[in-house]
């Protein structure tokens, strides 16, 4: 067994005879809005999906992009990015950034109803004239035609905004229904590589809405207190896999037996 199975089978799975808050990620709760049958296996039985390749690229762009919100962070200046759309903003400053933006750590809060203690970490907070906490995210990629968040899979994207926006709404904070996200484009036209990429970047708003978040986390809970695996999502590529997998495996077996 690989040691990520290994670790997979050792840590966080759930427990539906424990009392203990258990916690959910961010993932998670997307995990289940994709297929409810992976996240059962993931959670429940803690056999968790491949994982796929970093995006080390896509995360160079986040840490340079976080490097230089923070500097007019720090002086309490709107980005350039946010003058060139007229976006009436500065980045957010205060002393749990570093800690909302850690992936291990992140936005917290235990919701009780369901004993998850639910996180997620976010890119960036920014802050309108009326106080309102502006959240953002960074997107990076490298296509031709523009960019948007119009494609189906991208519903990802805004399910993953508005938890984040749910979140700090439910740690006091006045947190406006449009976010943000940063969109890197990066350029296939220019002359030559150079030893550098160059970028469009694009400000895309969205209006979410996170009334669906508090069923969800209810559905999740009554899934993962019972002992039914559920019916695979639409679509997925990895129940798809496993059924075809086993339908020829078992053809095998019959034919060589």
């Amino acid at each position: 067994m690989s040691s990520y199975y290994k670790g997979k089978r050792s840590r966080n799975i759930f427990d539906p005879l424990s009392h203990e808050p258990f916690r959910v990620s961010r993932s998670k709760i997307e995990l289940f809005s994709s297929c409810p049958r992976c996240f059962y296996i993931d959670v429940r039985l803690g056999v968790g999906q491949p994982p796929g390749f970093p995006f080390n690229l896509n995360s160079a762009v986040d840490t340079l992009l976080k490097k230089e919100f923070d500097i007019h962070r720090s002086m309490s200046t709107a980005h350039p990015l946010m003058e060139a759309y007229g976006l009436d903003a500065v980045p957010f400053s205060h002393e749990k950034m570093d800690e909302w933006r850690d992936p291990f750590k992140g936005v917290t809060f235990l919701h009780e109803p369901t004993n998850f203690y639910v996180t997620g970490g976010v890119d960036d907070v920014w802050q309108n004239p009326e106080k309102e906490l502006i959240i953002v995210d960074y997107k990076s990629t490298s296509k031709e035609s523009e960019v948007t968040i119009d494609a189906e899979w991208q519903q990802s994207y805004k399910r993953q905004m508005e938890i984040y926006q749910w979140l700090f709404r439910n740690n006091g904070f006045s947190v406006s229904d449009t976010g943000y996200f940063v969109y890197c484009n990066g350029r296939r036209d220019v002359a030559a590589f150079d030893g550098k990429l160059e970028f469009d970047i694009k400000l895309i708003p969205y209006t979410g809405s996170d009334l669906w978040i508090e069923s969800a986390l209810a559905s999740m809970k009554q899934l993962l207190m019972a002992d039914v695996v559920p019916e695979p999502g639409d679509c997925c590529d990895f129940c798809t896999y496993r059924r075809d997998a086993r339908e020829v495996l078992t053809k095998l077996v019959t034919r060589n037996s």
